[in-house]
């Protein structure tokens, strides 16, 4: 009995590994999209909301908008809409069943490796439950996460079955996936590393019969063989995402983040993670960078303290071997992500622990058991387990409600950061969506209290202002907008639209044509311009201007109309009204 017990025991951990996680997330299905980066990513990205078809596909492969290149995460996104169009519940129930799938392929894959089925499914329900992993699965644009980890999992699969019995076949499909996963998040080039680190424990493969010698030079060279096709895609992805990132301005420069307090930065990350691993409070969806106000001598803390965990577990990587892989994978998968390379204004993110913290939770898993099996209490370690998880799910399940929208999102970052520009900004910008004007004024007011020079909240705050019915200070602060960004479109058009409404027809003008200028396709300056031309008599300018509009969208209802109005005013000699 208790042999088919003990043999039942994997499938029963993994049945419940997948009930706790359906159950905890649950809630996602009635989520909503998020004012941050989901518009980029599928509501506003028009190749995305066609659905899936070749022309889609082609520009997948070609794209590095959002400055990244990750085809197979646009390629879901399509999929997605193909089959929920874009109701955000479908999106959020495939990222859902994306982290389940990892969830239970790392369980699977660590027992197949070990042969620990406790302490495997104890890492897995960490890596399912932990509150830190929800901004990648109830946030539909860091699909990328979730795909980039089931791949991320199918490799490290397709190698331990490599390991087992070498094959050339099987060694293409370790490649082969894992050109899958760089092209889901280019996050995953550390993977060879991790293949090496697993190649050292648990698969003992770079270790000699003489058990004296921890590493025999033979093998490791053969093992760092293996990966030489590996690192040549890593290359070749490295490459392609930061000349994207070059190109779209997503780096930052070394002038507005000297390398001194990226450094700084980084290893205060590094400390700062395993904080909130252990204590997951005050999550928000965007923490600003500090720039100079960061702290060198908590920075120089954090450091020693990284180098003394470091110290320790080496020193012990003969006996507990588990040490030195669990934090040597933390430390080296954060390496993309850690700030040594500024992309973006943040100074870290909960999604960037989303594979790291597994080299964690496999110290705590193996390291705990054998802390607590030392008490001599058999019991110990499994109601340890599951006391443990039900905290961590309850944890999650509260982080989760504050992903339901956007609103709830960022009111809840504001109330865990402080001087968040970006949120501010953003909660601004949603609540001025819904119209809620009076609420969206104080969030650009702050938001340029902190940095003048945000045009986004210059421009929105103008355009509450108007609907308000405060055009003076609406047109200072679009004025703001074109003198910070003299090649803003939209601040140019508002601008010249709102003061042509004023009957400040000859400062309206410049503005308008300056936006026509900047963005000749665009439809609405082009009449606007034409009505302020005409106002001022300019009929054959203005004829000019709807001939335009008309030439690009024949059928183009206020355009026919304003030139009929203005061939009648023009017959008539008297200046048009819009």
């Amino acid at each position: 009995m208790r042999r088919l017990c003990s043999a039942h025991r994997p499938r029963l951990l993994a049945l419940l590994l997948a009930v706790a996680t359906l159950a905890v997330y649950a809630p996602v299905s009635g989520y909503d999209f998020i004012d941050m980066d989901d518009r980029l990513y599928i509501l506003d990205n028009e190749h995305v909301k066609s659905g899936l078809d070749r022309d889609g596909v082609v520009w997948a492969l070609r794209s590095t908008e959002s400055s990244n290149w990750h085809p197979l995460t646009w390629i879901s996104h399509m999929l997605d809409v193909e089959l929920y169009g874009l109701d955000a519940g479908g999106h959020h129930l495939t990222s859902l069943l994306l982290h389940l799938a990892s969830t239970l392929l790392l369980f699977l894959l660590l027992e197949r490796m070990t042969h620990a089925t406790g302490r495997s499914a104890c890492v897995a329900a960490f890596f399912a439950l932990h509150p830190l992993h929800v901004e990648s699965v109830a946030w539909v644009a860091e699909r990328k996460d979730v795909l980039c980890g089931l791949l991320w999992m199918a490799t490290l699969w397709c190698y331990v079955r490599y390991v087992e019995q070498p094959s050339a076949r099987r060694y293409l499909a370790v490649i082969f996936i894992f050109g899958l996963c760089l092209s889901a998040k280019a996050m995953a080039v550390t993977l060879p590393c991790v293949l090496l680190l697993l190649d050292f424990w648990p698969l003992r493969r770079l270790r000699s019969g003489d058990s004296q010698r921890l590493l025999d030079p033979k093998r490791v060279g053969r093992a760092i063989g293996e990966k030489i096709p590996l690192l040549l895609l890593v290359l070749v992805v490295s490459i392609v995402t930061l000349r994207a990132q070059q190109h779209s301005g997503a780096l930052g420069s070394v002038e507005a983040i000297p390398l001194d307090l990226r450094i700084w930065n980084a290893l205060l990350a590094y400390l700062t993670y395993l904080c909130k691993m252990i204590w997951p409070s005050g999550l928000g969806v965007f923490y600003p960078h500090p720039g100079v106000a960061i702290s060198w001598a908590h920075a120089i803390a954090a450091g020693t303290v990284l180098a003394s965990v470091t110290f320790l577990v080496l020193s012990r990587i003969r006996s507990r071997p588990y040490l030195a892989v669990g934090w040597l994978w933390y430390l080296g998968t954060l390496v993309p992500v850690i700030g040594f390379v500024q992309v973006g204004g943040q100074a870290l993110a909960d999604r960037y622990t989303y594979l790291p913290l597994i080299g964690i939770f496999i110290i705590v898993a193996w390291g705990g058991e054998a802390l607590l099996r030392s008490i001599s209490r058999p019991w110990l370690p499994a109601l340890t387990s599951i006391v443990a998880m039900c905290a961590l799910a309850a944890c999650t399940s509260l982080q989760l409600g504050h992903w339901r929208n956007s609103i709830a999102l960022f009111e809840h970052t504001l109330a865990v950061t402080s001087d968040n520009v970006s949120i501010h900004y953003n909660l601004g910008t949603t609540l001025y969506s819904l119209e809620r004007y009076e609420e969206a004024i104080p969030h650009f007011e702050e938001a340029l209290r902190l940095s003048p020079a945000h045009v986004g909240a210059h421009t929105n705050l103008a355009g509450a202002l108007d609907r308000l019915g405060r055009p003076a200070k609406a047109i200072s602060h679009y004025h703001a907008a074109v003198r910070i960004a003299p090649d803003h479109a939209n601040a140019h058009y508002n601008l010249g639209t709102l003061l042509t409404r004023r009957g400040r027809l000859d400062e309206a003008v410049p503005h308008l044509l300056k936006a026509v200028e900047l963005e000749p396709g665009a439809l609405d300056p082009r009449i606007n311009l034409a009505a302020a031309l005409g106002q001022r008599g300019q009929i054959e300018p203005a004829i000019t201007q709807l001939a335009e509009v008309l030439r690009a969208q024949p059928g183009h209802e206020r355009a026919r109309r304003m030139l009929a109005l203005v061939r009648y005013q023009e017959s008539r000699g008297r200046p048009t009204e819009n």
